[in-house]
């Protein structure tokens, strides 16, 4: 195990350097580490939170890449695994800053390293995350929060809790990116469990409004007013 800090290029080249003086060589790389703001609006969060959110759920990913793919090249082979969401392509209410870091990881693969025989992937993973992930991962409060919010973010915390309950088992996710990583011609994105193929299907079939008015439904958001910017008022 090493210690990586992904929103660093010192570090990231330092791991990666170390990880060649080891192994002699990188087969695969998994982009994993990334981190969320508690359910808010869009306008809660600071410039500063905003782009600490994108330095590393999307510019670690970058810098990653950018690390490895050197060395990939050099060996003729490699695989790169980006881990996604269904936000990535169906955004969630009050979810717009890690929604927002997601569609831009699903930009991220593309055929220019082909000539390379390295692979680029997305795996897309529900909401459900794995009980291991739940307990260890990091959210940070919005830190400009509104008072003209304060019932919906509760909303539709309390229903993002009730969600993740009933998690995914982990194994279900790295099956996937197993499958990404040995495929002989992997494919540009793949989903790791039914709630997420299902949410896919939505997404592609169901009109945009039908699908904003299920979203709104299912995280209750129908039960309450619209916020109005007459009561807005910063919090302390």
């Amino acid at each position: 195990m090493l210690t990586l800090d992904v929103t660093s290029d010192e570090s990231v080249a330092a791991v990666v350097n170390e990880v060649i003086r080891q192994a002699g060589r990188i087969d695969v790389l998994v982009n994993n580490a990334g981190f969320g703001v508690a359910p808010a609006g869009a306008e809660e969060s600071s410039i500063e939170q905003a782009r600490s959110i994108f330095d590393t759920n999307f510019f670690g990913v970058v810098r990653m890449t950018r690390a490895v793919v050197p060395h990939m090249r050099h060996q003729g082979s490699g695989r790169i695994v980006n881990i996604g969401s269904v936000l990535g392509f169906l955004p969630m209410p009050y979810g717009a800053l890690y929604a927002a870091t997601k569609h831009a990881i699903e930009g991220i693969p593309n055929r220019s390293t082909m000539n390379f025989a390295i692979g680029a992937s997305v795996s897309r993973s529900s909401s459900r995350l794995t009980r291991r992930r739940r307990s260890t991962q990091i959210s940070s409060s919005p830190n400009a929060r509104l008072d003209a919010y304060r019932e919906a973010r509760a909303v539709v915390s309390n229903r993002v809790n009730e969600v993740m309950a009933p998690a995914t088992e982990s194994r279900v996710v790295a099956e996937v990116v197993l499958k990404a990583a040995v495929a002989a011609r992997p494919r540009l994105r793949y989903t790791a469990g039914a709630l997420a193929s299902r949410l896919q299907l939505l997404r592609r079939f169901m009109p945009a409004g039908l699908v904003d008015a299920a979203l709104r439904k299912d995280l209750r958001l129908d039960t309450i007013p619209s916020p109005r910017s007459g009561n807005s008022v910063p919090q302390k």
